[in-house]
């Protein structure tokens, strides 16, 4: 699987020379329109019926619930190292864990009484 990449950690890595020319290369050919980043015009429009049943993305995840969760120290700093983001990478790195174990909460328990 790729590694992730944010904002943060693709503006403060280290580039290349072959990296930046490469990068003030196609700046240049998009900016005098040789380079196009899409062809659009082979893309069909959607139907009445495809846009009927769009659900905004922040529909269908499930809603988030507020906690507090003590955490060591070092773990907290390793989190907050890796850039903007850490207490979403907690919830991403406990859920790649729950779906690891099969995605089941334990036998019995209600995510109603929560």
């Amino acid at each position: 699987m790729p590694k992730k990449s944010s904002e943060s950690s693709v503006r403060n890595r280290r580039w290349s020379e072959s990296e930046r020319a490469a990068v003030r290369e196609l700046a240049r050919r998009q900016a005098s329109g040789a380079a196009s980043p899409s062809n659009e015009t082979d893309i069909p429009r959607l139907s009445a019926e495809q846009l009927a049943t769009m659900v905004r993305l922040r529909d269908a995840r499930p809603p988030k619930v507020a906690v507090s969760v003590r955490l060591d120290a070092r773990v907290l700093d390793w989190l907050k190292a890796k850039g903007e983001g850490h207490l979403t990478r907690i919830n991403d790195i406990l859920t790649n864990l729950m779906e690891a174990e099969g995605g089941k909460t334990p036998s019995g328990s209600s995510r109603a009484g929560r």
